[in-house]
């Protein structure tokens, strides 16, 4: 009898013993997994800059200066600064057609500061001098800023201002650069963008508008910012927010 118990002790502390090993094997497992998940995301770079925007998935050292590699952001990090919020004007699923006649979503503009003024071509009174002051605004953001910076230029009167119209007022005014966009989108999608914009527009003859004078100002997640309204006003405040967003 003593012997029997002795063997089913033996037994069953085996089982205990390996559930043990087993427990722990996989414990160390997922934490050396969570480790290596953890790395994986992790970006590096030059404390330098060296190699300009370069970046590494791997510590270790710059190439050129030698220095250790810094740790620049995780994944999860770039996932969070890419989403964007309720107030942000890329929740609207509007489709636009740009001036090269290319079918885009608003939040295909995401990434950079984005400057919008809402205009028409066949204007001769206010839309001339908006205009002027978008290209006056341009002039004075520095090179290095102008490459995060975005000017679109939406039209109240898509009917009339096909992309080919658009495409010719862009030359003819001579912002056909990069960092110009002309858009026109739907009757229904130029109304519920302006009224995000608080801009208000009204049909007065088939080729006349009254319309707000506003150019908005919003952050690379389409968050508003800033907004200038009026024509030839003191574009101070409205290109030190262009600044701050686009360093």
């Amino acid at each position: 009898m003593c012997t029997r118990f002795k063997r089913k002790t033996m037994k069953h502390l085996k089982i205990i013993l390996s559930t043990f090993v087993l427990l722990v094997s996989f414990t160390a497992c997922n934490s050396e997994t969570t480790k290596h998940n953890n790395a994986d995301l992790a970006v590096f770079q030059c404390p330098m800059q060296c190699e300009g925007d370069k970046t590494y998935d791997k510590e270790g050292s710059c190439p050129i200066c030698k220095m250790d590699l810094k740790l620049v952001e995780t994944a999860s990090d770039q996932i969070e600064s890419e989403a964007i919020s309720e107030e942000s004007i890329f929740n609207l699923t509007s489709k636009w057609h740009t001036e090269e006649g290319n079918e885009i979503l608003l939040e295909d503009l995401k990434g950079k500061t984005l400057v919008v003024v809402m205009i028409y071509t066949s204007c001769k009174a206010a839309c001339p001098r908006l205009v002027a002051d978008m290209r006056n605004i341009e002039a004075k953001i520095p090179a290095e800023n102008i490459k995060n910076v975005q000017f679109a230029l939406v039209s109240i009167d898509p009917v009339t201002d096909t992309p080919q119209r658009l495409k010719a007022f862009a030359i003819e005014n001579e912002m056909d650069e990069a960092q110009w966009t002309f858009l026109q989108g739907t009757e229904s999608g130029v109304r519920e963008f302006a009224n995000v914009l608080s801009v208000k527009y009204k049909e007065i003859s088939p080729i006349d508008f009254s319309h707000s004078n506003i150019i908005s100002v919003f952050n690379a997640k389409g968050e508003l910012k800033h907004q200038q309204e009026g024509l030839g006003v003191d574009n101070k405040n409205t290109i030190e927010t262009i600044l701050q967003l686009s360093h």
